[in-house]
């Protein structure tokens, strides 16, 4: 990003489990910005958990609302936002937080993902169609079925910053460099 490009709000993208609600806080309290979980406002909103809007109106649903609030959110100022997994799979979606604002990548690894997710039962996308728990094997490959569709969109964004293995100080402070110059004040 060049001088002229400065923005004001900093998204975070990612699959599930990168690290976007852990980094994104601290990220916001850093800059001196405000901290936005989609999922968690997309949950005030609906009054519902993301799993039950999943089950009770299905996944379009789920992302008009989800595309609706990234609108919403690209008019304010000074705020880091953590995007669910899937919110820039839709490139109009993409196009205005790349417009809006500076995307950041936070890249894992298949493998890295399902250690951080296999605990979690949490999420609807890692479940079967029937709304079971998968297995060891299921979730492996779901996790890098949803990786390969996602990557040509994550791989857009501004900065791309691999998370594997890394100390979540360590990934702040790398962060923090590649943003300065690129932040308006």
């Amino acid at each position: 990003m060049n001088e002229q490009e400065k923005k004001s709000i900093v998204f975070l993208a990612g699959f599930m489990g990168s690290g976007k609600s852990t980094i994104g806080p601290i990220l916001a309290n850093t800059l001196g910005y405000e901290f936005v979980d989609l999922d968690s406002l997309i949950e005030q909103r609906e009054k519902e958990k993301i799993g039950k809007i999943f089950s009770d109106k299905g996944e379009n649903y789920f992302r008009f609302v989800e595309r609706s609030l990234v609108a919403e959110l690209s008019h304010r100022q000074r705020m880091v936002v953590s995007l669910g997994g899937g919110t820039i799979v839709h490139q109009p979606t993409l196009d205005v937080v790349k417009q809006c604002g500076i995307l950041i990548y936070l890249k894992a690894d298949s493998e890295q993902i399902y250690r951080r997710l296999r605990p979690k039962g949490d999420r609807p996308l890692l479940r079967t169609p029937e709304g079971v728990l998968m297995d060891d094997e299921q979730l492996k490959v779901r996790i890098g079925e949803l990786l390969a569709q996602r990557s040509v969109y994550y791989e857009q964004a501004h900065v791309i910053m691999q998370t594997d293995d890394k100390k979540i100080g360590m990934t702040i402070d790398t962060i923090v460099h590649k943003l300065r110059g690129c932040l308006e004040d």
